[in-house]
């Protein structure tokens, strides 16, 4: 690799190198930017912070099916269970599952505690 080094006042400013120089280098930053990444989300599941999910969940809420049912059936919850983990009532969790009601701040929060997810997962 041939680099011209630009100096100002005597000081290494800027280096110039040659174009395919620059794009192998550029290539290899971008390598290791994603490296970096795989790691922190490999240390995130590995805390616990975070969990994968399948391919089948995220089409069920991409699909718009509610996402308090979708994850309460995948917790492998019933509606009573979930509701008498939450402190809420079956046909209030029903109520919210249909769309018939939505449901209050805290009541999520309390559910979104039960599912183990965040309730901006929720809502």
């Amino acid at each position: 690799m041939s680099t011209q080094i630009i100096e100002n006042n005597g000081v290494p400013e800027y280096a110039v190198v040659p174009i395919a120089d620059y794009r192998v280098l550029m290539e290899k930053a971008e390598m290791l930017d994603d490296v970096a990444a795989f790691d922190k989300a490999e240390a995130i599941l590995a805390a616990g912070e975070d969990e994968l999910v399948s391919s089948d969940i995220v089409d069920l809420l991409l699909a718009n099916v509610n996402a308090v049912k979708v994850w309460r059936e995948y917790r492998g919850l019933s509606q009573a269970t979930l509701a008498d983990a939450a402190g809420l009532s079956q046909a209030y969790i029903a109520q919210i599952e249909t769309g018939k009601r939505e449901g209050r701040v805290d009541a999520y929060r309390a559910i979104a505690n039960v599912l183990k997810v965040n309730i901006d997962d929720l809502v």
